[in-house]
């Protein structure tokens, strides 16, 4: 009856999962994913063995870790885009608990590996950060707060999930993580404002926001720094900023070549913050712009099949990871041309890390389950229904 009623494909009785799944995702989404990551590890391969040989690995010794994170995160991705709404949900406060509580212990149990920022646990072989698990779990729960909100005699779950936001924020800032801080706010706001916050109220927050800012500034030597290299008219040249502006120019529209840059051997950072500056070197503009339209088909994607969803908490936890994940890109990538204050954030697939590639794994694989075709009507049906 639900089929005949909306019109949609119906789902076969006993159908086994993998056609199923097959065709449900959204292949669009998951084929860019697939090359981000490939790209990524294409970055690595020019970017990271001059740290390798800095640090006396083996020459590759860092591309086959990112290898092994990468195989691991795809893997995740995929098993999570299996299930549904529900499990993910489940899952998600789960995973939201552990990251959370890792991330009360970070100022007792955490290293800064020199950086100034506690934001790891050492594990010998490896590192984990806390707080790239901790994002697309604080989305979810975040979602499904506001959701329940909308219930008749739900709880007030905007409210909680603005305590929870705050709160959060507050933590990643005392670390401090200003770029993370920036994000989890960020996702959080455009949820909001898709569960129909009034524009005054975001004014206000916004506001509130800038606000913290100033207080910031004056109160962390850290944030005052990186504010300042940002607003100053000149560029130190042996400063990151200064290599990655160097060698974005050098790299002109179609690149110096492959293996003929030099940023990797300046930078301590080319294969993670500013890999975008080794792809802008060696490939040119080409390549950049190749990289910035995989990122806008997933998020745009993603929000045009959110749009067709009835169910509030998958549309607002949908929305919530596709702009995090579309704005961490924007971010990583707007710090390496000066157009964002340094933040310290990974291009999620591209750059090298275990914790970013994992926890983007976990996050677009909660996103490809979300955006998933189900048989049911779509909003647009229901509101012109009801206003005849």
């Amino acid at each position: 009856m639900t089929e005949m009623v909306y019109g949609t494909v119906p789902v076969q009785q006993g159908e086994p999962v993998l056609p199923k799944w097959w065709r449900t995702i959204d292949k669009w989404t998951m084929s860019c994913i697939l090359m981000l990551f490939g790209v990524g590890m294409l970055l690595g391969l020019a970017a990271s063995p001059p740290l390798a040989e800095k640090n006396g690995f083996e020459y590759f010794h860092y591309v086959k870790r990112q290898f092994a994170f990468g195989t691991i995160a795809l893997t995740v991705m995929m098993v999570i885009s299996m299930m549904s709404p529900v499990l993910v949900r489940r899952l998600a406060v789960l995973g939201f608990l552990g990251a959370f509580i890792a991330l009360l212990g970070l100022p007792f149990l955490g290293t800064d590996f020199g950086k100034g920022a506690v934001r790891w646990y050492s594990l010998g072989f490896a590192s984990v950060q806390p707080s790239e698990f901790l994002k697309p779990g604080f989305v979810v729960v975040a979602a499904w707060m506001m959701a329940a909100s909308q219930d008749i005699n739900g709880p007030p779950g905007r409210s909680w999930s603005f305590v929870l936001a705050v709160l959060i924020v507050g933590i990643l800032a005392l670390q401090p993580d200003f770029g993370q801080a920036s994000l989890v706010l960020f996702a959080w706001g455009v949820m909001y404002f898709v569960a129909g916050a009034p524009i005054t109220l975001l004014a206000t927050l916004a506001g509130m926001v800038a606000l913290a800012g100033s207080f910031a500034y004056s109160a962390s030597e850290h944030f005052a720094r990186r504010i300042d290299g940002f607003l100053s008219p000149d560029v130190d040249p042996r400063t990151q900023l200064g290599y990655a502006t160097n060698a974005i120019q050098e790299g002109g529209f179609f690149g110096v070549g492959v293996g003929e840059g030099q940023v990797k051997w300046s930078l301590p950072d080319a294969h993670t913050d500013f890999i975008i500056a080794v792809a802008a070197e060696e490939y040119g503009l080409i390549l950049v712009l190749f990289i910035i339209a995989l990122y806008m088909i997933v998020s745009v994607r993603s929000m045009l099949r959110l749009m067709r969803e009835r169910d509030p908490f998958i549309r607002l936890a949908g929305t919530g990871l596709a702009a995090m994940f579309g704005v961490q890109a924007v971010i990583n990538m707007g710090v390496a041309v000066r157009l964002l204050p340094a933040k310290g954030m990974t291009l999620p697939f591209v750059s090298y890390g275990g914790s970013s590639v994992i926890a983007s794994g976990i996050a677009v694989g909660m996103l490809l389950a979300f955006t998933r075709s189900r048989a049911q009507g779509e909003i647009g049906d229901i509101l012109r229904g009801r206003a005849r």
